[in-house]
Parts: C-alpha cells; structure tokens; sequence
C-alpha cells in the first residue's frame, strides 16, 4: 500500500523531468503500480483509513510524484454532479482543448506541496484526453470545468510542470484572461 511517504515533495528531481512513455502492452509491475496510485486515492479519501495511516485526501496522483519518470495517472473524484471519476491511465495526452480557460476559486493543492501557495491557476475550461486505462483499452474523456482541472494537474506533473507554474507572479490572484471561475 502507497502512504506519504511514497510521495516526492518539491525539489525532487523527478518532478521537473519530462517522463518516459509506457510501451504498451505495459509490464504486470507497471499495472501493479498504477492500480496502487488508483487505491492511494481512494485510501486517502477514506477518513478512517486516512487516519490511521496519516494520508493527506488528493483526487489525483501522477507517477514523477513517487519518483517514476513514466507517463501515468490516476484519479478518482466526483465532479459537482456527483459523476465519478476513476481511472488509473497510461500515456495520458490532451489532444483539443477549448480557448476558454477555468480556474479553482480556493486554488489548487498538491501532494508534492507540503505548502499552501495562493493564487489562481489558469487552465483550459474543456479538454479531450486520449489514454490507455488500466483494462488496455483506449479511451478518449471529453472533460469540463474541474475534471478538466484535475487532468491537466496531473498531465503537467508527466511534463515537469507544477500548479504554482502557472500563476502570476506579479498578481496571484489576478483574474486569468477569458476564465470562468469553478467553486
């Protein structure tokens, strides 16, 4: 069972490094693992469990965030409409995106972060995804508002690039050009 103390904090080399496709058909060890990062996820949502092994709640986890420079994801969260978002996906990439962007109004979190860093995290309002899930199965996702959020979170983690990356450093919280705030 992945704990906190699987996860790299900020500074670790892995989480600036561009990470590796999967070959696909992926090895049992990197099935293994991305069905790990899925229970992480529901492990830390879960109060009792969280508890009593010191979790911090995340809807999302990316494999550079346990210093494995492949191309994998998995989350698992419910959008405001109470639809459920599980996957554990292998070579995630946004293939379309709208030109509207969105951002968290509470700002955005990372496991990796031990920090609160404040301001608004532009990104893209609607994205299409096109992956491999955990079954071997391609999969195209057309997410909105904070699906498109988590996604893109995780996606940049596969390119090196942090949440606080994105926001301005003059003005955190200025309001991001043709955004749509998501509470």
């Amino acid at each position: 069972m992945l704990t906190m103390e699987d996860v790299v904090r900020e500074g670790h080399p892995s989480l600036r490094q561009v990470a590796e496709e999967v070959v696909l058909p992926p090895t049992d060890d990197e099935i293994s693992m991305l069905s790990s990062m899925l229970e992480f996820l529901k492990n830390s949502q879960d109060e009792k469990i969280c508890a009593k092994y010191n979790l911090r709640p995340g809807v999302g986890i990316a494999a550079p965030q346990l210093g494995i420079a492949k191309r994998m994801v998995a989350v698992h969260f419910e959008d405001s409409n109470g639809k459920l978002y599980s996957y554990g996906l292998f070579n995630p990439k946004i293939i379309s995106h709208s030109v509207e962007k969105a951002y968290l109004t509470v700002g955005e979190g990372c496991l990796s972060v031990d920090r609160t860093v404040e301001g608004f995290v532009p990104r893209y309002a609607r994205i299409t995804v096109r992956a491999t899930d955990i079954e071997g199965n391609e999969i195209k996702l057309r997410l909105k508002e904070y699906a498109a959020i988590v996604f893109q979170h995780e996606i940049d983690h596969l390119n090196g690039i942090m949440f606080y990356d994105h926001i301005n450093k003059e003005d955190p919280f200025a309001i991001p050009e043709n955004s749509k705030p998501i509470e």
